[in-house]
């Protein structure tokens, strides 16, 4: 992996290596790191925007708290210090190239001391950013032995969740604070970021019966605390969630606020489309599967290319607004643009149906990199 030999940690492509840093280094914005609303990052929106989705910015919110604390307690079963966090946080939406989010991420991280410099540490610290890299930008090139070199570099069943959460969570605030400045008519990037996500190989998808099982051993009943039981419980028949429940109840209270997220946000008619779309791009054929079998008219067997999916859309205008918005959103939140959101409301949508269908997008972005990343399909 190719190493940035640039002093300090102001810019957004953070050191893989551990340093020395000068103690004057100041990120590029350092009041980022002092928002009061570290979801939405100060966004300003109507009040009655922020009221209608309330309920699942709330928990939003509270992950932000719970996988970002400004303190870690580092143990034995739990490696994953502040420093682990923030920087994978920062590895992500780099791949995304949200300013606002790489702003914020990126002055959290600069003062927090780095790992020793050991040749053990870099390693370790290289092999998460690759990871990270690879999961938010291609999830779909994620194979058995990249999930491996995370064991063999020192992390734990819980580490290896806390990572994968870290991830998708980042991706799902990307596309949501790039939606919101569409909104506004605000740019979301400044300056040249990633190439454009190419959808996953269509080969993952000649199977329609496939199954998901675990590649991570969950937690056993019997060494479950009575909260991770209790969050068991309560979680293990939500639809999305089905299967990965028992692996993120190592973390229940972070459980509890995605299944918080999931169960907030507005279903509506075009909600299994929105899933199909982000399956199909990110490679998650268990996914896509679920979806598919949701839906009466076989719409998944529409989604083989390109071409088949434009005559599908040929005399269904909504909905070929809706796949090119979600696409976008799904390939590069940061060049979505009012461009891909006015649209939505030309056709009939309403400004909260279609933040609520564009944020469940992202939502689902998260979930199938779950999917890949902790299991396999068979």
């Amino acid at each position: 992996m190719e190493q940035r030999r640039v002093s300090g940690k102001n810019h957004w492509y953070h050191e893989t290596q551990s340093s020395t840093c000068p103690s004057d280094v100041l990120p590029l914005v350092p009041e980022a790191a002092h928002v009061e609303d570290r979801f939405l990052l100060e966004l300003t929106l109507p009040e009655s925007l922020l009221t209608a989705s309330e309920g699942w910015i709330k928990p939003a919110r509270e992950l932000t708290t719970l996988l970002f604390p400004n303190n870690v307690t580092v143990t034995r079963l739990q490696t994953f210090s502040a420093y682990d966090r923030l920087s994978t946080a920062l590895t992500v939406a780099q791949v995304y190239g949200v300013q606002r989010l790489c702003n914020h991420y990126a002055a959290r991280l600069t003062p927090l001391p780095g790992p020793d410099s050991s040749r053990e540490s870099n390693h370790r610290l290289a092999q998460i950013t690759q990871y990270a890299r690879q999961l938010a930008s291609s999830p779909s090139v994620i194979t058995a032995q990249a999930k491996t070199q995370l064991e063999d570099v020192g992390l734990t069943s819980y580490d290896i969740v806390l990572i994968n959460q870290i991830i998708g969570f980042v991706g799902f605030q990307a596309r949501v604070l790039a939606t919101l400045q569409a909104l506004n008519a605000q740019p979301v990037r400044w300056i040249p970021g990633m190439p454009v996500q190419e959808d996953a190989q269509a080969t993952h998808f000649t199977r329609p019966d496939v199954k998901w099982l675990p590649t991570l051993a969950g937690i056993e009943p019997h060494y479950a605390s009575a909260e991770q039981t209790a969050a068991r419980e309560k979680w293990q028949g939500l639809f999305p969630l089905e299967g990965l429940v028992p692996l993120l109840v190592y973390d229940c209270r972070t459980l509890d606020a995605t299944a918080s997220i999931i169960s907030a946000l507005p279903s509506s008619t075009f909600t299994p489309l929105a899933a199909l779309v982000t399956s199909r791009i990110n490679g998650s054929a268990s996914c896509f599967s679920a979806w598919s079998d949701t839906v009466d008219d076989e719409i998944g067997l529409y989604f083989q290319d390109e071409e088949t999916l434009k005559k599908w859309c040929e005399h269904r205008p909504l909905e070929q607004v809706i796949i090119q918005s979600v696409q976008l959103l799904t390939r590069a939140p940061d060049r979505f643009s009012a461009a891909q959101f006015t649209p939505l409301i030309e056709h009939g949508l309403s400004v909260e149906e279609a933040i609520n269908l564009l944020a469940w997008s992202g939502l689902c972005g998260w979930l199938n990199r779950l999917r890949i990343a902790l299991g396999e399909t068979i």
